[in-house]
């Protein structure tokens, strides 16, 4: 039985456009929609920003490692959105948004980790001998 699944550079894309979206997106609304009252501009910037600045490097270079590693990143955006969501009525869309793109990203990145690790020979597991 062969399953079908998407082509590996299609899992590259996603996280990409996850990934590029956040790091537009989180100093857009945090600035500009809807500034915070109690975290200044800077802060802002160096909160919800620089995180992502750390694997820009190696998801450009397409290096599988990386894309598996981004996703711990990624989880900081989850759990802002998801906290939004709860505590913030009136941030409910731009929150969506947040979750929308984390979601993409980790997505992406997980599978495009996992196939393109395959495709590279690459494993975390030690292989059985036969």
């Amino acid at each position: 039985m062969n399953k079908q699944r998407l082509a590996t550079n299609t899992y590259k894309k996603i996280a990409l456009m996850g990934y590029f979206s956040l790091l537009i997106f989180m100093p857009l609304w945090l600035i500009v929609l809807s500034p915070s009252e109690s975290l200044s501009t800077s802060t802002s910037l160096l909160l919800f920003t620089l995180p992502l600045l750390f694997p820009l490097k190696g998801l450009l270079q397409s290096n599988p490692f990386t894309y598996a590693w981004s996703n711990f990143i990624v989880l900081i955006y989850f759990l802002h959105s998801l906290t939004t969501l709860w505590v913030l009525p009136a941030d409910r869309i731009w929150a969506i948004l947040e979750l929308i793109f984390a979601s993409a990203m980790f997505f992406g990145a997980t599978y495009y980790a996992k196939f393109r690790g395959q495709e590279l020979g690459l494993s975390i597991r030690k292989k059985k001998d036969k």
